[in-house]
Protein backbone atom coordinates (compact mmCIF):
# COMPACT_ATOMS: atom_id res chain seq x y z
CA UNK A 1 0.00 0.00 0.00
CA UNK A 2 1.28 3.46 -0.83
CA UNK A 3 2.11 5.15 2.44
CA UNK A 4 1.93 8.89 2.61
CA UNK A 5 1.60 11.49 5.29
CA UNK A 6 0.18 14.94 5.10
CA UNK A 7 1.21 17.95 7.09
CA UNK A 8 -0.84 21.08 6.59
CA UNK A 9 0.83 23.91 4.70
CA UNK A 10 -1.50 26.85 4.19
CA UNK A 11 -4.72 25.59 2.69
CA UNK A 12 -3.22 22.44 1.24
CA UNK A 13 -1.18 19.38 2.17
CA UNK A 14 2.51 18.74 2.08
CA UNK A 15 3.06 15.07 1.30
CA UNK A 16 5.66 13.53 3.59
CA UNK A 17 5.55 10.08 5.18
CA UNK A 18 2.09 8.46 6.77
CA UNK A 19 -1.17 7.44 5.07
CA UNK A 20 -2.93 10.41 3.49
CA UNK A 21 -6.29 11.74 4.46
CA UNK A 22 -7.12 14.51 4.75
CA UNK A 23 -16.29 19.12 7.49
CA UNK A 24 -20.25 18.09 6.77
CA UNK A 25 -20.73 16.57 3.30
CA UNK A 26 -23.60 17.47 1.06
CA UNK A 27 -26.73 17.23 3.18
CA UNK A 28 -27.61 13.62 3.96
CA UNK A 29 -31.37 13.43 4.28
CA UNK A 30 -32.97 10.81 6.47
CA UNK A 31 -35.02 8.23 4.64
CA UNK A 32 -37.05 5.13 5.38
CA UNK A 33 -35.32 3.59 2.37
CA UNK A 34 -32.29 2.99 4.57
CA UNK A 35 -33.96 -0.07 6.04
CA UNK A 36 -34.26 -1.78 2.66
CA UNK A 37 -31.48 -0.65 0.31
CA UNK A 38 -31.69 -1.67 -3.32
CA UNK A 39 -28.85 -3.71 -4.78
CA UNK A 40 -27.11 -3.38 -8.09
CA UNK A 41 -23.91 -3.99 -10.03
CA UNK A 42 -20.55 -4.84 -8.61
CA UNK A 43 -17.66 -2.87 -7.19
CA UNK A 44 -14.05 -3.78 -7.96
CA UNK A 45 -11.90 -4.47 -4.89
CA UNK A 46 -8.40 -4.88 -6.27
CA UNK A 47 -5.22 -6.00 -4.45
CA UNK A 48 -3.45 -2.97 -3.01
CA UNK A 49 0.04 -4.43 -3.34
CA UNK A 50 0.50 -4.66 0.44
CA UNK A 51 -0.68 -7.45 2.74
CA UNK A 52 -3.68 -6.87 4.96
CA UNK A 53 -2.77 -5.60 8.41
CA UNK A 54 -5.56 -7.78 9.79
CA UNK A 55 -6.51 -10.40 7.16
CA UNK A 56 -10.28 -10.73 6.83
CA UNK A 57 -10.71 -11.30 3.10
CA UNK A 58 -12.34 -9.13 0.45
CA UNK A 59 -15.92 -7.87 0.10
CA UNK A 60 -18.23 -9.49 -2.44
CA UNK A 61 -18.32 -7.75 -5.81
CA UNK A 62 -21.99 -8.24 -6.59
CA UNK A 63 -25.35 -7.36 -5.04
CA UNK A 64 -23.99 -4.09 -3.65
CA UNK A 65 -26.60 -2.01 -1.75
CA UNK A 66 -27.14 1.19 -3.74
CA UNK A 67 -29.91 3.13 -2.02
CA UNK A 68 -30.83 4.53 1.37
CA UNK A 69 -28.60 4.93 4.37
CA UNK A 70 -27.14 2.93 7.21
CA UNK A 71 -26.41 3.88 10.81
CA UNK A 72 -22.84 3.40 12.01
CA UNK A 73 -21.89 3.39 15.69
CA UNK A 74 -18.23 3.76 16.66
CA UNK A 75 -17.67 3.00 20.34
CA UNK A 76 -14.37 4.34 21.69
CA UNK A 77 -12.73 4.77 25.07
CA UNK A 78 -13.48 8.50 24.75
CA UNK A 79 -17.16 8.14 23.90
CA UNK A 80 -19.52 7.15 21.10
CA UNK A 81 -19.58 8.63 17.60
CA UNK A 82 -22.49 7.85 15.29
CA UNK A 83 -22.89 8.70 11.64
CA UNK A 84 -25.28 8.10 8.80
CA UNK A 85 -23.54 6.26 5.97
CA UNK A 86 -24.76 7.25 2.51
CA UNK A 87 -25.23 3.91 0.75
CA UNK A 88 -26.75 5.58 -2.31
CA UNK A 89 -23.93 8.05 -3.04
CA UNK A 90 -20.98 5.93 -1.93
CA UNK A 91 -22.07 2.31 -2.44
CA UNK A 92 -18.60 0.80 -2.91
CA UNK A 93 -17.13 2.62 0.10
CA UNK A 94 -20.17 1.78 2.23
CA UNK A 95 -20.05 -1.87 1.17
CA UNK A 96 -16.37 -2.09 2.08
CA UNK A 97 -16.90 -0.34 5.42
CA UNK A 98 -19.82 -2.63 6.28
CA UNK A 99 -17.79 -5.71 5.35
CA UNK A 100 -14.82 -4.65 7.50
CA UNK A 101 -17.03 -3.73 10.44
CA UNK A 102 -18.78 -7.10 10.22
CA UNK A 103 -15.41 -8.87 10.23
CA UNK A 104 -14.39 -6.87 13.35
CA UNK A 105 -11.51 -5.35 11.41
CA UNK A 106 -11.92 -2.09 13.31
CA UNK A 107 -12.43 -3.57 16.78
CA UNK A 108 -9.71 -2.86 19.34
CA UNK A 109 -7.79 -0.51 17.05
CA UNK A 110 -6.43 3.00 17.65
CA UNK A 111 -7.18 6.28 15.93
CA UNK A 112 -3.62 7.18 15.03
CA UNK A 113 -3.77 10.67 13.55
CA UNK A 114 -5.20 14.06 14.53
CA UNK A 115 -5.01 17.37 12.69
CA UNK A 116 -5.61 20.52 14.77
CA UNK A 117 -4.17 23.32 12.61
CA UNK A 118 -5.35 24.39 9.17
CA UNK A 119 -7.46 21.23 8.76
CA UNK A 120 -9.33 19.37 11.45
CA UNK A 121 -9.91 15.63 11.59
CA UNK A 122 -9.32 12.41 13.53
CA UNK A 123 -8.10 9.50 11.41
CA UNK A 124 -8.75 5.83 12.23
CA UNK A 125 -8.99 2.45 10.52
CA UNK A 126 -5.44 1.07 10.63
CA UNK A 127 -5.16 -1.86 13.07
CA UNK A 128 -1.38 -1.37 13.26
CA UNK A 129 -1.77 2.19 14.53
CA UNK A 130 1.11 3.31 12.32
CA UNK A 131 -0.93 4.90 9.55
CA UNK A 132 0.56 2.50 7.02
CA UNK A 133 -1.88 -0.41 7.32
CA UNK A 134 -4.94 -1.43 5.39
CA UNK A 135 -7.18 -4.31 4.31
CA UNK A 136 -5.00 -5.58 1.47
CA UNK A 137 -7.35 -4.23 -1.21
CA UNK A 138 -8.31 -0.88 -2.71
CA UNK A 139 -11.26 0.46 -4.66
CA UNK A 140 -12.39 3.35 -6.82
CA UNK A 141 -13.14 6.85 -5.58
CA UNK A 142 -16.76 8.02 -5.55
CA UNK A 143 -18.88 10.81 -4.06
CA UNK A 144 -16.09 13.37 -4.14
CA UNK A 145 -17.27 16.83 -2.94
CA UNK A 146 -16.40 18.61 -6.19
CA UNK A 147 -17.60 22.21 -6.27
CA UNK A 148 -18.57 22.28 -2.60
CA UNK A 149 -17.17 25.01 -0.31
CA UNK A 150 -15.68 23.98 2.00
CA UNK A 151 -15.20 20.50 0.54
CA UNK A 152 -15.29 18.85 3.98
CA UNK A 153 -17.51 20.76 6.42
CA UNK A 154 -17.71 19.84 10.10
CA UNK A 155 -19.40 16.48 10.54
CA UNK A 156 -18.06 14.81 7.40
CA UNK A 157 -16.95 11.19 7.50
CA UNK A 158 -14.64 10.41 4.57
CA UNK A 159 -12.34 7.67 3.34
CA UNK A 160 -8.59 8.27 3.56
CA UNK A 161 -6.34 7.40 0.65
CA UNK A 162 -3.01 8.25 -0.96
CA UNK A 163 -4.42 11.49 -2.41
CA UNK A 164 -4.68 9.83 -5.80
CA UNK A 165 -7.69 8.21 -7.45
CA UNK A 166 -8.81 4.70 -6.58
CA UNK A 167 -6.43 4.09 -3.65
CA UNK A 168 -9.14 3.87 -0.99
CA UNK A 169 -8.93 1.21 1.72
CA UNK A 170 -9.92 0.80 5.37
CA UNK A 171 -8.75 4.11 6.84
CA UNK A 172 -11.31 6.85 7.40
CA UNK A 173 -11.44 10.25 9.03
CA UNK A 174 -13.93 12.23 11.11
CA UNK A 175 -13.99 15.98 10.49
CA UNK A 176 -14.82 18.10 13.53
CA UNK A 177 -14.41 21.58 11.98
CA UNK A 178 -14.82 22.93 8.44
CA UNK A 179 -11.79 21.83 6.41
CA UNK A 180 -10.23 21.99 2.98
CA UNK A 181 -7.54 19.51 2.07
CA UNK A 182 -5.42 19.21 -1.09
CA UNK A 183 -8.45 19.01 -3.34
CA UNK A 184 -11.63 16.93 -3.16
CA UNK A 185 -9.69 13.65 -3.25
CA UNK A 186 -11.42 11.79 -0.44
CA UNK A 187 -14.77 9.99 -0.88
CA UNK A 188 -17.48 11.26 1.46
CA UNK A 189 -18.96 8.31 3.34
CA UNK A 190 -21.53 10.05 5.50
CA UNK A 191 -22.53 12.59 8.13
CA UNK A 192 -21.92 12.57 11.88
CA UNK A 193 -25.17 12.63 13.86
CA UNK A 194 -23.76 12.16 17.37
CA UNK A 195 -20.39 12.57 19.03
CA UNK A 196 -18.99 15.79 17.58
CA UNK A 197 -18.38 16.82 21.20
CA UNK A 198 -16.26 13.68 21.64
CA UNK A 199 -14.07 14.70 18.70
CA UNK A 200 -13.73 18.26 20.00
CA UNK A 201 -12.65 16.91 23.39
CA UNK A 202 -9.99 14.75 21.72
CA UNK A 203 -8.81 17.69 19.61
CA UNK A 204 -8.52 19.90 22.69
CA UNK A 205 -5.88 17.49 24.00
CA UNK A 206 -3.54 18.49 21.20
CA UNK A 207 -0.92 16.53 19.32
CA UNK A 208 2.70 15.44 19.53
CA UNK A 209 5.12 13.18 17.68
CA UNK A 210 7.51 13.67 14.74
CA UNK A 211 4.73 14.92 12.45
CA UNK A 212 2.83 16.68 15.26
CA UNK A 213 -0.23 14.60 14.36
CA UNK A 214 -0.29 11.93 17.08
CA UNK A 215 -3.24 12.51 19.44
CA UNK A 216 -2.14 13.29 22.99
CA UNK A 217 -5.47 11.83 24.10
CA UNK A 218 -5.34 8.12 23.33
CA UNK A 219 -8.30 7.02 21.22
CA UNK A 220 -9.07 3.31 21.03
CA UNK A 221 -12.01 1.92 19.05
CA UNK A 222 -13.73 -0.87 20.96
CA UNK A 223 -16.23 -1.73 18.22
CA UNK A 224 -17.87 -0.53 15.01
CA UNK A 225 -21.39 -1.65 14.17
CA UNK A 226 -23.51 -1.01 11.08
CA UNK A 227 -27.30 -1.25 11.15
Amino acid sequence: MLVLCAAVVGAGFYVSSRFQAAGKPSTVATSAAASAPATGGGCAYQPSGSPATRPVGTPSTSDIPRSGQQKVTITTNQGVVEFTMDTAKAPCAAHSFTFLAGKKFYDNTPCHRLLVTGAYMLQCGDPSGTGTGGPGYQYASENLPTGQTPPYPAGTVAIANAASPDTNGSQFFLVYKDSSFDGPNYPVLGQITRGLDVLLKIAAGGTSGPQQDTPNTKVQIASVTVS
